[in-house]
């Protein structure tokens, strides 16, 4: 039969089957046009797709950006084509056929993996197996938090999922399905992708858990169906998004490749061209007579259709929405929060400038939450079980629970990875700014969640107390050495380690401030003094500053950041004795002090010996410090027994900095 024939016999109104053969084509072609990515998924999940899109997603097209609009998420985003071909044949902007061709290459708006940014449609960044079932946990929470807050005839929308057998095999899907059973998030709808193939070959090597009691366990629905079947996956489909009581897991089973001769239901399939002649022999097989990259008119005619089919919906929303309060629209849509976020910041500021009394960083931080909740409803805080140590919650916070999501704080469980990866999620959502609480040594459990917030350039509050050997006899297991230089690596994150209250105040500001960048907050265990008064000026938004000046030209410069600030304090007032003008520099973020002009930086380090007081490791101060300064920290892991103590076994002493600075002067001279 010619192509002609073909296409003049295909009905007006094209099947469900011949619109996922679309997606099918445009994957294994771009595919091999870039040698490079992975087919079999996008070919395995088409029929689950169409259905998805054509039946049960509220979406437009011509605006990605409205807030009532469904979640979609692949979290098994290697199979990236099969989200860049849907949102090409539905029509959303800037994903061109030219895109299509373009995949994998330098550029292109269609990378390997889903990248959040790169055009409109990407919720979230995927590719790292796992962080997109939890994203969409907080997306899906985000959800419930802005309905209970603008009623639900405003916001309404289900958050679905693609999910491979990976993901669940990461660990941080159980983090993410025990959350989201828990709070029964009932518009969470995940679509398992259960092909039994992984680049090893057979699941059955690797695992034989039962994903179905798993989900059960937690709290979940499930339902099993066959991935081919798009009667039985529109049933499922339909009952899920009929019965919220719980999320859902809908098993859908696939085969990898479908439609290729050879390679269908094998390993090779996953993630390799499956070659110009595979290819040839798919098109036969599929009834897919068309060319390289080219969809007939009237099955991209269809999927445009659906693109645009909820356009009307949108536009009584937009009506609706219109008529709500000033505060509402806010809430739904982000706003700006700079200048509620000084006022009360400038408050803080004034009463900590006027409190003598020495605290934790970690209890600074608390009482700057507590003048920052009442002025920002879009702030949500929590904690991995940490809430009492991590100081993150206040007397304004009220608890999220199955019952109330009108609530502002989540209790997140002793799941660091899961509520890193939901805090991006509900950052990602647009409408809540939201920070959570662990000890800085677990700052490892969540690290790739950590990194994926400043990838995608999200503004997510990092609250890791207990940051150095300072908090005492929990010893080397609970003690962060490694962990600031670790995360100080990662492009876009800033790491503050404020030395007081007024320092730990302008922290939390340029934390919020920075709507593209992710921070952390280390935060001391022990007692500090507060070593600087109010000033209007937020000091800390330098990275670093004289905090201890001198008269005329400085003998030596005492450099620290967090709880050693005042140590170097002491040295100073001690060297001063002897007649030596000890400079003291504070330095709360290297990545601010980085940006800053180097005149700047010059004119804040100086020209005198350095001496560097942290209590971690050393590599991230190399940028600071010249061949003939002086690092006084840690060279190893610390130990158990109280802070004062290690602080003096490990050297981190005004003393020992005080030695430092004689023996550097006198070898300078």
């Amino acid at each position: 039969m010619s192509k002609a024939q073909i296409m003049a016999e295909t009905s007006p109104t094209p099947s469900v089957r011949e619109m996922a053969n679309a997606i099918r084509a445009l994957s294994m072609d771009a595919v091999q046009a870039a040698n490079s990515g992975h087919p079999g998924m996008p070919m395995g999940m088409a029929d689950v797709a169409t259905v998805l899109f054509t039946e049960a997603l509220k979406f437009d097209a011509s605006f990605p950006q409205w807030a009532n609009r469904d979640r979609f998420v692949l979290s098994a985003g290697h199979g990236s084509m099969l989200l860049y071909s849907l949102l090409y044949l539905t029509g959303y902007p800037e994903m061109t056929i030219d895109e299509i061709k373009n995949f994998r290459q330098f550029g292109s708006k269609t990378a390997g993996h889903p990248e959040y940014g790169h055009a409109p449609g990407i919720e979230t960044t995927t590719g790292p197996l796992g962080q997109g079932i939890a994203n969409a946990v907080g997306m899906a929470l985000s959800e419930q938090l802005l309905a209970a807050r603008v009623g639900s005839d405003l916001i309404d929308y289900h958050t679905y999922v693609i999910a491979g057998d990976g993901c669940l095999m990461e660990g941080i899907s159980q983090e993410a399905i025990s959350l989201a059973g828990h709070l029964k998030l009932g518009k969470l709808i995940v679509l398992w992708d259960d092909n039994s193939i992984t680049i090893d070959g057979a699941t059955s090597l690797a695992v034989s858990d039962s994903e179905l009691k798993r989900f059960e366990a937690s709290g979940w629905n499930t339902a099993g169906v066959d991935g081919h079947d798009p009667a039985a996956i529109s049933a499922a489909i339909a009952t899920a998004k009929g019965d919220t009581s719980r999320p859902w897991l809908i098993a859908c089973k696939t085969q990898i490749g479908f439609g290729s001769p050879n390679k269908a239901g094998k390993s090779s399939a996953h993630g390799e061209a499956l070659g110009v002649e595979e290819i040839k022999a798919t098109r036969e097989k599929l009834g897919w007579p068309y060319g390289p990259f080219e969809v007939p008119e009237q099955i991209l005619s269809a999927w445009r259709a659906v693109g645009a089919k909820h356009g009307k919906l949108r536009d009584v929303w937009e009506k609706l929405e219109a008529k709500a309060s000033a505060d509402t629209k806010a809430l739904i849509t982000g706003r700006d929060t700079k200048d509620a976020v000084a006022k009360a910041i400038a408050a803080a500021k004034n009463d900590f400038a006027a409190d003598t009394a020495k605290r934790a960083t970690r209890v600074w931080s608390q009482m700057t939450i507590e003048r920052l909740v009442p002025v920002l409803p879009e702030l949500i805080g929590g904690s991995a079980d940490l809430t009492g140590s991590n100081g993150t919650r206040t007397k304004h916070h009220v608890s999220v629970t199955p019952e109330n999501f009108a609530g502002n704080y989540i209790h997140y469980g002793v799941r660091e990875h899961g509520m890193a990866a939901a805090m991006n999620g509900i950052a990602l959502s647009g409408s809540f700014i939201p920070y959570g609480g662990t000890f800085l040594v677990f700052a490892d459990y969540c690290r790739p969640s950590i990194r994926l917030s400043a990838l995608m350039q999200q503004r997510v509050v990092y609250v890791l107390t207990h940051d150095s050997i300072g908090l005492g006899e929990d010893g080397p297991t609970h003690q962060p050495v490694e962990h600031l230089s670790a995360l100080r690596t990662i492009p876009n994150l800033n790491v503050f380690r404020p030395a007081d209250g007024i320092e730990t105040a302008e922290c939390w500001q340029l934390a919020l401030d920075a709507t593209e960048t992710p921070s952390i907050l280390a935060l001391s265990r022990q007692a500090v003094p507060n070593l600087r008064g109010k000033g209007d000026e937020n000091l800390s938004a330098k990275g670093a500053y004289i905090l201890k000046p001198v008269e005329g030209v400085r003998d030596v410069t005492l450099i620290a950041t967090g709880s050693e600030v005042g140590l170097a304090f002491e040295a100073a007032a001690t060297l001063e004795k002897d007649g030596i003008k000890a400079a003291v520099v504070s330095m709360p973020s290297f990545e601010l002090f980085r940006a800053q002009p180097e005149s700047y930086q010059n004119e804040v380090l100086g020209s005198a010996p350095r001496i560097a007081i942290e209590a971690a490791i050393a590599q991230s101060w190399y940028e600071w410090l010249r061949k003939s300064d002086v690092f006084i920290g840690m060279h190893g892991f610390g130990a158990s027994a109280p802070a004062g103590k290690l602080y003096e076994h490990f050297g981190i002493t005004a003393a020992h900095a005080v030695d430092a600075a004689r023996k550097a002067i006198a070898k300078k001279s």
